[in-house]
C-alpha cells in the first residue's frame, strides 16, 4: 500500500465490513485509547469487538424505539441463549442491576408472509438485551469477552427485514394451525434484501442493482456484488452455504486444500492426517462468529464436560483470553511469563493436589512470539489430569501441529485463514485422540448453536481458497524483514519465533514443510526512534494480524493502554511496534522499511 489510509478509514480502504481501522500515526492511537474526540469523531469503523458496527448500532437504535424507552440501549445477540448469556454476565458483574431492568427481545422471520424461497434458506433471527444506558460499560464487556454479538452483515440484512416489519417480535405471532390464520394482509410479497432476491443469484450480473438500492444496505450490496461478481464471476447463492460450510470445516481439518466447485455435491471426507492427528474430520470441527468466541465457547465447554474449576492461562496472553478466565466461572492462575520456571511452579502445585479445568495457551504468544513446552504440557496433563486449549492463530496448522499437544485448538479464522480482512470467524477443533474427547463431543451435541452467519460463512470460504501458498509467501517475506531489524543498529531487540530463546519449542512442533509465521515484534532503543519509525512506515496501519498485505501496530497501547505496567512486569514492553508481515514484492518491502527506519536515523541525529 503505497499511500498511508486515511484516519479513521476502513482498513482496508472502502470495504464496509472490514475487521481494521486505520490509526496511521503514534499519536492517532495514543488518542483513540483517551477517547480524544479529534481521533474518535474520524472513525468509520474499528476493530469488530472493540467498535460496534455502525449497522449494528442503527438496528439496535431502531429496536429501542420500537420496543425501549429513550434512556435505554441494545446489545444484539444472535439467539436468545446468547443474549441470556448476556444478562447473566451484567448481573453478576454489577448485582444492583435488577433482572427486570433488563429486557430481552426475540426477533424472528413472520413466516405467515409470503417470503421468496432464497430467504427462507437463510432463517434469520435476532435477540436484543435492552438495558439502561447507563450499564453500558458491563454489557460492552460482555460483548467484547464474549464475541457473541451479532455480525454487522447480518445486523444490515435483519435490520432491512425489520424495517419492512417481516422481522418480528416473536411474542406477537400467533400459531398456524393448517395455514388457517393466514389473512390477506399478510400475503404481500417479501423478498428481503436486494442480494437475496432473484435477480441477485442468476448466472449473469445484473449492472446498475446495487446503485439503485437506497437502503442502508447499498454499500454491502455493492461489496457482495463486486466480491462474488467480479472477482469470481458469479453472484452469491444462500443455497449454497452448507458447501461452503463443509469446505471451511474440510479446510481446517486440512482434509481440503485449495478450491472446490460448491454447486456439486461434496465427495465423501476422508479423515485427514494433515494435523499431525490421525482421523481428525469436519465432524471434529466447530466453526464460531469470531475467534474469541471459540475460545469463550472452548472455556464454557470444558466447564460443561469436567465441572467448574480454575483454569490456568499460560504465557502472555492475548488481553480477551485472560478475562474470559478471569470473569467467567471459578478463575484462573496466571504464568505471564510462560517459562520453564513456571512450568516448575505449576507442578509443584499439581503435586500437592491442586486440580485445575484446563490449561490454555497460544503458539506462538502475542506479541512476544514466545512458545510454550506444549511437550512438558502435555505430560503434565496426562499425569495431573487436566484440560490443554491451545489458541494456533499466530503459528497456523500449515507452520505448525499443535494439535497432538491439545485436547482443544481454537483459532481466529479472521486472520490468515482469511486474509482480506472483510469477515470475521473462528473455529475449535476436538482431537479424536484426547481423553477428553467423548465428554467434549457430547457437550457439542447438547450445547452447540451454529451463529455463524451465511454471507460471513461464503465470504470466508472464498477468501480462505489459497491460504496455504499465501502462508508460504508470508513466511519467507516475514525472514526477510527480520534480517533487515536485526542488522540495524537502532533496533534494540527482535522477537519472532525463529530468533527467540523459545525456539526449541517452536520446532518441536514444526511440520516438515513450515516456517516461522508472518507475525514479528521488535523494540528501538528510543520510544522517539518507534515514533518516528512508525509515522513514516508506508504500510496500513491498524489492529488485527494475519492480512494479506503488511499491517503494523503499536500493539501494546492499543490493548494494554491502561495497564501498561502490569504488561512491562512480564517483558512486554510499551514502546513495541508488531508487524503483521504480507505478500507485497519483497524489493518494496525492502524500500519501505528503509524509508522508515532512515527516519528513526534522523530522529536520533537530531537527539544527539
Amino acid at each position: 500500500m503505497a499511500n498511508i489510509i486515511e484516519l479513521g478509514e476502513s482498513v482496508p480502504a472502502l470495504t464496509p465490513h472490514a475487521a481494521s481501522v486505520s490509526l496511521p500515526t503514534w499519536k492517532d492511537n495514543v488518542g483513540y485509547e483517551e477517547g480524544d474526540p479529534a481521533v474518535v469523531d474520524k472513525m468509520t469503523t474499528g476493530y469488530p469487538r472493540f467498535f460496534i458496527h455502525k449497522s449494528i448500532e442503527a438496528f439496535a437504535q431502531d429496536i429501542v424505539k420500537k420496543f425501549g424507552k429513550g434512556d435505554q440501549l441494545a446489545m444484539l445477540f444472535p439467539t436468545h441463549r446468547a443474549a441470556q448469556r448476556c444478562v447473566g454476565f451484567m448481573h453478576s458483574r454489577d448485582p444492583t442491576i435488577s433482572f427486570h431492568e433488563l429486557g430481552i427481545f426475540g426477533l424472528v422471520l413472520d413466516r405467515s408472509k409470503s417470503i421468496s424461497k432464497s430467504l427462507a434458506n437463510v432463517s434469520p433471527s435476532i435477540s436484543a438485551v435492552i438495558y439502561h444506558k447507563d450499564h453500558f460499560p458491563i454489557a460492552k464487556q460482555y460483548w467484547q469477552h464474549s464475541g457473541d454479538g451479532v455480525s454487522s452483515r447480518r445486523a444490515e440484512f435483519c435490520h432491512g427485514l425489520f424495517q419492512e416489519g417481516v422481522l418480528v417480535d416473536e411474542r406477537s405471532l400467533q400459531p398456524i394451525i393448517n395455514g388457517s390464520n393466514r389473512s390477506n394482509e399478510y400475503q404481500k410479497s417479501c423478498k428481503g434484501p436486494r442480494r437475496y432476491q432473484k435477480a441477485s443469484i442468476d448466472s449473469t450480473p445484473k449492472k446498475g442493482l446495487a446503485e439503485k438500492s437506497k437502503t442502508p444496505a447499498e454499500p454491502e450490496s455493492r461489496e457482495s456484488s463486486q466480491f462474488l461478481e467480479e472477482r469470481f464471476g458469479r453472484n452469491l447463492d444462500v443455497s449454497l452455504v452448507d458447501n461452503a460450510r463443509s469446505a471451511v470445516r474440510r479446510r481446517i481439518a486440512g482434509s481440503l486444500v485449495g478450491e472446490i466447485e460448491l454447486t456439486q455435491t461434496l465427495r465423501p471426507e476422508t479423515p485427514s492426517n494433515a494435523r499431525g492427528v490421525a482421523g481428525l474430520s469436519e465432524d471434529d470441527v466447530y466453526l464460531y462468529p469470531c475467534g474469541m468466541n471459540s475460545i469463550f465457547n472452548a472455556h464454557q465447554m470444558m466447564m460443561e464436560a469436567r465441572g467448574p474449576l480454575k483454569s490456568i492461562s499460560f504465557g502472555f496472553p492475548y488481553v480477551d483470553t485472560l478475562k474470559i478466565l478471569q470473569k467467567f466461572g471459578p478463575g484462573c492462575i496466571f504464568y505471564g511469563n510462560g517459562s520453564s520456571e513456571d512450568l516448575d511452579d505449576l507442578e509443584a502445585r499439581l503435586k500437592s493436589g491442586e486440580k485445575y479445568l484446563a490449561l490454555f495457551c497460544e503458539f506462538p504468544g502475542n506479541p512476544m512470539l514466545k512458545c510454550p513446552d506444549l511437550q512438558r504440557i502435555r505430560r503434565l496433563a496426562d499425569t495431573y489430569d487436566f484440560g490443554v486449549v491451545v489458541d494456533e492463530t499466530i503459528g497456523n496448522f500449515v507452520n505448525v501441529h499443535v494439535l497432538p499437544y491439545a485436547d482443544l485448538v481454537v483459532t481466529s479464522l479472521t486472520k490468515i485463514f482469511s486474509g482480506d480482512c472483510n469477515v470475521m470467524g473462528g473455529a475449535t477443533i476436538i482431537n479424536p485422540k484426547a481423553r477428553y474427547y467423548h465428554a467434549l463431543k457430547k457437550v457439542m451435541e447438547l450445547e452447540y448453536e451454529d451463529n455463524y452467519w451465511v454471507e460471513d460463512i461464503i465470504f470466508m470460504e472464498r477468501n480462505s481458497r489459497h491460504f496455504v501458498s499465501r502462508i508460504e509467501k508470508i513466511n519467507d517475506n516475514a525472514i526477510m524483514i527480520c534480517d533487515i531489524l536485526r542488522s540495524h543498529r537502532l533496533v534494540k531487540d527482535l522477537y519472532y519465533p525463529k530468533y527467540n530463546s523459545s525456539k526449541d519449542c517452536y520446532d518441536a512442533c514444526k511440520t516438515p514443510k513450515g516456517g516461522y509465521g508472518g507475525l514479528l515484534s521488535f523494540e528501538f532503543h528510543t520510544k522517539p526512534q518507534a515514533i518516528a519509525f512508525f509515522d513514516q512506515i508506508r504500510t496500513a496501519k491498524g489492529p488485527s494480524l494475519g492480512t494479506n498485505f503488511t499491517l503494523v501496530s503499536p500493539y501494546v497501547l492499543l490493548a494494554h493502554f491502561t495497564e501498561l505496567d502490569w504488561a512491562a512486569q512480564f517483558g512486554v514492553p510499551s514502546d513495541l511496534i508488531r508487524v503483521s508481515v504480507g505478500l507485497e514484492d519483497g524489493v518494496d518491502l525492502k524500500n519501505i522499511f528503509a524509508d522508515a527506519l532512515k527516519a528513526a536515523e534522523e530522529v536520533t541525529s537530531r537527539e544527539n
